[in-house]
């Protein structure tokens, strides 16, 4: 049955006339992606309550006034603060194993199903206002780790749960029946789900789990920095890491070889891809979730961090017909995201983009993307040997490796094609260097490199908290700055509060050196000068270097001095 329009809807209740439904279709094509009944909103045309009629009656569902509700105790404990926050929900009830919420979000077609799968109970929603639900959330979920902290203490006074871990125990056969009661016991399944749903909030990149031999720590990385959160009971390690296991449809009788799965949710309407990989240790499984949530990461250019110039000549450079593009930087600087970037800027209709990853972090519609088994003998010289026969106009290669495979780069980009790669290597005119060591020959590395692109990514300070701070002397010389160079700048750093997690930075920056082969540069390749004076004379034709990058991120008070010095290094 087709859902009805909610324009029409809000005509048909006398909400609005059908010449303001012709205004608000008008405004909505000017905003795409923008929904109607916001747009309503927005304009004063329907008020919040008027809102949620129209939607329920959308969806066929019931309206509910939630204005100084307290929700009881046993529906408040089924639902955590990172799950009420990202679903925008408030729960109502539970009885007879279905739990009751209010939601302002009703067009969200698969939160029910997603609700279902995290609290493991049947779920009924009701529609409330936005106002509402929000004055609800604040008042009865506002401390995360107090929530943390409950789940631990529950989990640490549970006598069945430690008796059952400990019949377990952690070496010899196991009972696969008490394995499968343990790991689906309601506190181990709430405890995991809360760790997920706040890695997701907070935008984390990994989430570990580390066995030591009288603790088991749960770390989370954000924004490039582990964040340790409040340690769950020793003896529950066994049944946490089989959890996740069974969510990655691994081997859990199988606890002496390392295993790699993967598991899909979809969190807030949007799906987010966990790679898992478990390794055996001394006291354990040691368990690390590759969070990949596309959501979080905007495939565009223009918002990966690039100044004018350097986006300029980098898209003047990846538009040519032919040649090797190459992106250089430690793992976790950002290549993956900047080359993705790249390709969908690059993803017409007219030519064929085909991609060998390992592994295919994210999938881009009109995109052939190829994943790297090595199990099966699928390395990237053997995917580029194939991609060839397959007409393609652009190519990227995860990662240049070996020689057979920078080898087959050359031939493809020789053959008329662009194709686009990392390396790992400390900035852009080593990169000359790294080749060359690999065994790929000089005319070669000439007639076929077009650009090289080196970046890093350094956290940008926390804008709740920033304070002006006076420079550490030290430190401005490990920059090479000195007493004129800083004259009448500013400086700040975050002092610290609840929207950084006391970090005093949120979210993170690229600092981007880009070095254009040109015909001068490819005569100094072919005389095999210096790392130093590559450096120099491509500086003189308008580089910015990564530490002048992350300088002028400084004076502008977008990051740390210690940042840049972290990440960054002087030139010799």
């Amino acid at each position: 049955m087709a859902i009805r329009k909610i324009g029409q809807i809000f005509v048909d209740l006398g909400f609005i006339t059908d010449e303001q439904l012709e205004m608000l279709l008008e405004e909505q094509n000017q905003n795409p992606g923008q929904l109607i009944g916001r747009i309503a909103e927005d304009m004063g045309l329907v008020s919040d309550e008027q809102l949620i009629q129209a939607l329920a009656e959308q969806f066929s569902m019931q309206t509910v006034d939630i204005e100084g509700f307290t929700p009881p105790a046993d529906a408040r404990d089924k639902v955590t603060d990172a799950m009420a926050q990202l679903y925008r929900v408030l729960p109502l009830q539970f009885n007879d194993d279905v739990l009751t919420l209010a939601t302002c979000d009703p067009q969200n077609l698969s939160m029910q199903d997603e609700l279902r799968r995290f609290v493991g109970h049947e779920i009924r929603l009701l529609v409330a206002t936005e106002t509402q639900i929000q004055r609800g959330i604040d008042k009865f979920y506002n401390a995360e780790n107090e929530s943390i902290e409950s789940i631990i203490s529950e989990l640490n006074s549970d006598e069945e749960l430690k008796n059952a871990a400990a019949k377990i125990g952690a070496e010899g056969p196991i009972n696969l029946s008490d394995v499968t009661e343990l790991v689906e016991s309601a506190p181990v399944r709430k405890l995991l789900n809360m760790v997920l749903l706040l890695a997701i909030k907070d935008h984390a990149s990994d989430i570990h789990f580390e066995p030591f031999e009288d603790e088991f720590r749960i770390r989370i990385k954000a924004d490039g920095v582990l964040y340790e959160m409040v340690p769950p009971p020793r003896h529950l390690a066994f049944a946490i890491t089989t959890r996740v296991k069974v969510m990655a449809n691994l081997d859990i009788a199988e606890r002496r070889m390392p295993q790699d799965g993967r598991i899909e949710l979809t969190v807030g309407g949007h799906p987010v891809d966990l790679r898992v990989s478990v390794l055996p240790t001394m006291f354990g499984e040691s368990v690390v979730m590759r969070v990949l949530d596309r959501s979080v990461v905007s495939l565009d250019l223009n918002k990966v961090g690039m100044n004018e110039e350097t986006m300029g000549r980098f898209r003047e450079v990846i538009a040519k017909p032919n040649g090797i593009i190459l992106v250089t930087g430690p793992t976790g600087s950002g290549k993956t995201t900047t080359l993705y970037s790249a390709l969908s800027e690059l993803n017409t209709i007219e030519d064929k983009l085909i991609t060998t990853e390992d592994p295919v972090e994210y999938d881009i519609d009109g995109i052939i993307q190829i994943p790297i088994d090595h199990d099966i003998d699928v390395t990237f010289a053997k995917c580029l040997r194939a991609i060839l026969r397959q007409d393609p106009d652009k190519i990227l290669v995860g990662e240049i490796r070996d020689i057979e495979t920078a080898e087959i780069a050359v031939q493809a980009s020789l053959t008329g094609h662009t194709v686009f790669s990392t390396l790992h290597t400390n900035d852009a005119p080593s990169t000359i260097t790294r080749l060359k060591d690999m065994g790929v020959p000089t005319f070669l590395i000439t007639a076929t490199v077009e650009a090289i692109l080196a970046q890093r990514l350094v956290r940008r300070i926390c804008p709740e908290c920033r304070e002006e701070i006076e420079p550490d002397e030290d430190l401005l010389l490990d920059l090479g700055l000195t007493a004129d160079d800083v004259q009448g700048k500013q400086f700040f750093r975050g002092a610290g509060c609840n929207s950084c997690n006391n970090t005093g930075y949120k979210g993170r920056v690229g600092l981007f050196e880009l070095m254009i082969i040109d015909d001068e540069m490819r005569d100094m390749i072919m005389n095999n000068e210096t790392t130093d004076r590559m450096r120099d004379v491509a500086k003189a034709k308008g580089m910015v270097i990564l530490r002048d990058a992350g300088v002028n991120f400084i004076f502008d008070g977008t990051t740390t001095i210690e940042e840049v010095v972290r990440e960054t290094i002087l030139e010799a």
